[in-house]
């Protein structure tokens, strides 16, 4: 089951944590701890110590006629009512900068996979890469008593920061915690820039361009000073890099703009590493209405490894990070947090993927 509130735009994955009622089949309302008795000839605080896994005090068979007279008369306990009183559920909530991303999509859908294995629910929530809607979500998950949070590309914010310092149960996923160390998984961002700049470099691209957001969160940094630093160790003088940027929020929006910085009189780079592929998407838009044959004029690497390139953009090289293997390891790190050990990062590795076109 997925449930969307349209307003907020979350999303509840997996099994409903709502009771079901009769309401169901005959349009009254929810079945109650008194119909189970009276079915069964037990008290109420019979039926309420075995729906609660209190069975030791009950017969084998008063148990049985319990567990029959709950399978007739339909009664499914009330799970968040029980998270409540024992401040413990079942839910786990995803916050993500924006839903509208590929990458954060696969991400999404990888974790939700794993933790519904491991038995628990994910609530999604999209939070537009605005630091004040992710504190509103923050504080809403927090009143549905979650046990932990999956923090995807995430802002600083007061509300985070005063989650991390409560110590809540938080795994960072692609972006690192801007407060202190924290559970992470992603890719190595400087390993991933430095291979960019390897592969530009290989080709015999002599001054090569990268191109990223104005407004550089830690994987921008990183992968730019990858680069920057490969290129360096290469030979090349700083001044010899061309570092273009542009505002905004969209990837693609980003990369046409930035690539506006490719006209006169410099003019087009021969290679150039975008941070992300949906930047290159955007770069290549503007070199097709300038004119410009990618890869054959200008030879475009991103990061990520989006599938759709095969698809739809075999003309980009990209550094592929397997981001459908994330969830398991976002799992695994929640329930050591659980578990009361420290923060740990599981590093993603990454691999060239050449472009199809020449």
């Amino acid at each position: 089951l997925a449930s969307v509130c349209h307003t907020c735009k979350i999303v509840i994955f997996g099994v409903s944590v709502f009771p079901m009622t009769n309401s169901h089949r005959r349009g009254v309302g929810p079945v109650s701890l008194g119909e189970v008795a009276a079915k069964a000839g037990v008290s109420i605080s019979t039926v309420s110590r075995i729906v609660n896994g209190e069975t030791r005090r009950a017969s084998p068979e008063t148990l049985a006629r319990v567990q029959e007279a709950i399978k007739a008369v339909g009664y499914h306990p009330n799970q968040l009512g029980r998270a409540l009183r024992n401040r413990e559920s079942r839910l786990v909530a995803m916050l993500a900068a924006n839903l509208d991303n590929p990458v954060m999509a696969t991400i999404a859908a990888s974790t939700e996979a794993a933790l519904r294995e491991a038995g628990y629910t994910m609530i999604l929530c999209d939070t537009h890469d605005r630091p004040d809607l992710q504190d509103d979500y923050l504080n809403a998950m927090r009143s549905q008593v979650v046990q932990g949070y999956v923090m995807v590309a995430t802002q600083p914010s007061p509300g985070l920061q005063d989650f991390v310092a409560r110590g809540a149960p938080m795994v960072f996923v692609s972006r690192r915690s801007p407060y202190g160390d924290c559970a992470f998984v992603g890719p190595d961002n400087l390993a991933a820039g430095a291979a960019a700049a390897d592969y530009l470099l290989d080709r015999g691209i002599a001054a090569p361009a990268v191109v990223f957001p104005s407004r550089g969160s830690s994987t921008t940094r990183e992968r730019v000073k990858g680069f920057c630093d490969r290129a360096v160790a290469w030979g090349l003088a700083p001044g010899d890099i061309r570092q273009v940027e542009a505002p905004g929020i969209s990837h693609l929006d980003i990369g046409y703009a930035a690539a506006a910085h490719f006209a006169a009189p410099h003019g087009w780079p021969r290679g150039a590493m975008c941070i992300s592929d949906q930047v290159a998407y955007g770069v290549h838009r503007l070199a097709r209405e300038s004119g410009i044959h990618v890869p054959r004029d200008c030879e475009l690497v991103g990061i990520d490894g989006n599938p759709i390139n095969t698809w739809l953009a075999p003309w980009l090289t990209s550094v592929e990070i397997p981001h459908r293997d994330f969830g398991p390891r976002v799992v695994d790190l929640m329930v050591r947090l659980w578990g009361g050990e420290p923060p740990r990062e599981h590093l993603m590795p990454h691999r060239m993927v050449v472009a199809l076109e020449a």
